[in-house]
């Protein structure tokens, strides 16, 4: 059990429920993990958990939040690599998908076990934000075209996350480069590169 003193930052604590919690929650699933046991294997007093969290489905919110802000700024130093639109969404497209095959445990926890609040997850997505700002620029420029950039996002994210879940699931077979060159032919078509 890690020992962290109060005088550690409340982020530095605040990280440490956090990563407690995401280590239960995968070991013992989300229903099965009590507050007693995030603050136990944190190392903190049940008090200080209730100074971030107003509840367990909070601490689960709060993963779910870390994940998006954490997967997203990886997809966009993947994209922030190249300079070619077609590259960018190949990169953006590419790490998304390694991205989600990467952390499937930590996803599948934070995203399907318990789903609190996953129609503001999916309308507000910070992912898919992303997505559609690479859209409009790569429109605006007339690289590709799109009637709606939002909308395409959506459809497109859906379809990567689609594809994952199938290879995941077994329903198709998870050959990484295979996955990768069917959803990037997908995408590559909706816009019109193909």
């Amino acid at each position: 059990m890690p020992d962290l003193p109060r005088t550690k930052p409340a982020a530095l604590r605040r990280d440490a429920l956090l990563d407690a919690a995401e280590r239960l929650f995968r070991e013992r699933g989300f229903a099965a993990t009590s507050v007693d046991a995030i603050v136990a294997a944190a190392g903190v007093a049940k008090g200080t958990f209730y100074l971030y969290f107003k509840s367990k489905t909070a601490s689960l919110v709060a993963l779910q939040d870390r994940f998006v802000f954490q997967f997203r700024d990886a997809i966009e130093q993947a994209v922030g690599a190249h300079v070619d639109w077609s590259d960018r969404l190949d990169a953006w497209i590419t790490a998304a998908l390694n991205g989600y095959l990467d952390q499937t445990a930590v996803h599948d926890v934070v995203f399907h076990e318990v789903r609190p609040c996953a129609r503001r997850i999916k309308s507000n997505h910070l992912v898919i934000q992303s997505l559609a700002l690479l859209i409009e620029g790569g429109a605006a420029t007339g690289a590709w075209r799109t009637e709606d950039a939002r909308l395409t996002a959506v459809m497109l994210f859906s379809a990567l996350h689609g594809a994952a879940d199938a290879a995941i699931a077994g329903l198709t077979p998870l050959d990484r480069s295979a996955c990768l060159a069917a959803v990037l032919r997908f995408c590559r078509r909706v816009l019109g590169l193909a």
